[in-house]
Parts: C-alpha cells; structure tokens; sequence
C-alpha cells in the first residue's frame, strides 16, 4: 500500500510502498479516503528539536483521517464491515487511575498515531476499535478527516461556560479559528480573535462571526471600547503558544478571569505570576480531546448548524504531498486535506 514516512532523521516525509496492517483481536483495518495535515505533522517534516527527541524512524505519520472499515478483529462487536469512521488519536492505557475512572484523556500511559505507533497517512491503517467514531450519514469524510483537530478546539471552546461570555481567542491558525466558530456556536457574547498573520485574520472572519484584530498595528484597549467592553474579557482560549500572547491576554482579562491553553511553547519562557495571583486569574491546561465527551458534543455541534468547512484552504492528492507540505510548513495554508482515494 501507499504511505507517507519518516524514513530518514533529517526535513522531508517519503511515499512508500508498506505491507497492509495485519489487525489483532480488538483492532479494525480502515480504508483511508482522506487525511489532515495536522501540526504535529509538519513537526515531524521540519524534525524541528521536539521530533527529533519524540519520532522513532521510520515510522507513518498522520493521524487526522476519515474511511471506511474493511475488516474487523475477532473481538470486536460493536462495529462492522462497510461503516464510515474517524477516530480518536490517542491510544491509552487502561491501568492509570485515571483510565479505570473513566477519565481517559488524562492517562499517562498516552500514545499518539502517527507519533508513538504507526499512522494514519496510508491506504490503510490497523486502529483499536475502542479509538474509533461512526460517522453520521451527514458529515462527509472531509470533515470526519478535521474532526481531531476541531476536537482540540471543542475541548478548549467548553472548558468554560461561555454563554453570554465576551471572549479572547489568541493564535488564529485553524484550531483557533474553529475555536471561535464553536464560541459563537454556543453563545458568546463578543469574540476576538488576535493574531499578526492578516491572511489567517481575513480567514478567521470568513469562517465565523468573530473580531479579527492585528496586534502588531492594533490596540485591545481600542477594540474593547469599540465593543463597549467595560472591564476586560471574561473567557480567553490561548491557542499560540506564543508568551507575548499569553502576557497580552492576562493584562485584558476582567479580574477573576478564566483561561483555557491550548497553545504550546516552542522553549520555556519568563512568566510573571503575580498577575495570575491578584487577578485570581484560572489557568487551565488542555491536551487532545475528552474522551469520548468531546466527540459527543462536537458531532452533536456539527449537526445542529457549526460549520467550520472553510477552515479548510486546500484539497490536494496525496500524490501531490511534497507541495501540501511546502505550503503547511510555510504557512502558507491553514486546513490541508488529502484525498487517498
């Protein structure tokens, strides 16, 4: 089969011709029609200092996918030949504490597709059946293939209530644009998103009814006053991973502020935390999605009106990866879906 690679320990991703997947017990064999190129992707293409530390080569990367199963393992009951699926991205264990109270998302015996065990970007991909999300006859597998990373921004979006909540959003690259559309979604009052990027601003307004605001040439304070904000946001989603953002956020925070980070920083960074303390600021850090909570509630969003399809800016073959990636890792796209089929 067809399938993307980490071959070697420097930039690029290869094809590759790849045995098909040989499924366990507990397991199913998936037909992949489409994948996105997801952040941690373009990671492990740049092997940046994070990949090179975390990427056992080689391995198959991706782990953002919508298919079609096609073989199920001897144990698996609650699924079948022919069903339409995505999937959860996290293999955990079920030792933890954690995972035998239900709470799986916080195992720390935690694996990553395409990360820790082969992925996602090939003809076909071996996935436990415990991971794996039927997809409704009304979301078509271009969406099932984002669903992983809009799961990241549902997580952030509701980790505080928001309705009626003016809200902060820094970081406009497709998770934070999407979680801005879900903010909107489920009732906020005002939602600002910030960036520096005015291409990914332009986009951000395009896919939902936000304030795009650059801060390289803008001030909050003038924006707030435009809103007639009074005392500051209640609600900021911290999607850069840049500090500067997250300094900017505290400072136009009301006091007793709540937020939620998604972002993470390429190097550790000074951070004054007497403005937390005597702001009684509530910082509250987010990985991956609640399992399986989020996919609820993001599939019962996607049918009752979210739309976030114009995250997506390019659609390309799979043979045509080497220009999806130059343009990812440029940033030069936001959302990049691949077509196996």
């Amino acid at each position: 089969m067809k399938a993307l690679s980490k071959q070697k320990s420097e930039v690029g991703i290869w094809m590759i011709d790849a045995p098909v997947p040989e499924i366990g017990p507990d397991d199913v064999l998936v037909k992949i029609n489409k994948t996105g190129i997801c952040g941690t992707d373009v990671h492990i293409y740049k092997w940046d200092e994070w990949a090179q530390k975390t990427i056992p080569v080689p391995m198959i990367t991706g782990h953002e996918y919508a298919g079609e199963i096609v073989a199920v393992g001897a144990n698996v009951r609650n699924l079948q030949v022919g069903q339409r699926v995505s999937g959860e991205g996290h293999l955990v264990g079920m030792n933890s504490r954690a995972s035998r109270a239900g709470k799986y998302h916080l195992d720390p015996e935690t694996k990553g597709i395409g990360v820790n065990v082969q992925g996602t970007f090939a003809e076909f991909a071996k996935i436990p059946a415990f991971n794996i999300i039927p997809l409704p006859d009304t979301i078509d597998d271009e969406i099932g293939a984002i669903l992983d990373p809009l799961g990241n921004a549902v997580h952030t979006a509701l980790a505080f209530d928001l309705v009626g909540e003016d809200v902060i959003i820094t970081g406009a690259g497709p998770i934070g644009i999407m979680g801005a559309a879900i903010a909107r979604h489920v009732g906020a009052r005002h939602v600002v998103i910030t960036d520096v990027n005015p291409e990914r601003l332009a986009l951000a307004a395009e896919v939902a009814d936000v304030h795009p605001v650059n801060v390289a040439n803008e001030d909050l304070r003038d924006v707030m006053a435009k809103l007639k904000m009074k005392e500051g946001f209640d609600v900021g989603l911290e999607m850069s991973g840049s500090p500067a953002a997250l300094d900017q956020m505290i400072d136009h925070l009301v006091m007793g502020g709540r937020i939620a980070l998604l972002g993470v920083p390429a190097r550790p960074f000074h951070f004054d935390l007497s403005k937390v303390v005597f702001r009684m600021v509530t910082l509250k850090g987010i990985y991956g999605r609640e399992m399986f909570d989020t996919w609820h509630k993001m599939l019962a969003m996607l049918e009752s009106g979210l739309d976030v399809r114009k995250v997506i800016t390019h659609r390309m073959k799979v043979d045509d990866y080497a220009e999806a990636f130059e343009l990812a890792s440029a940033g030069k796209a936001s959302k990049i879906v691949l077509d196996w089929t």
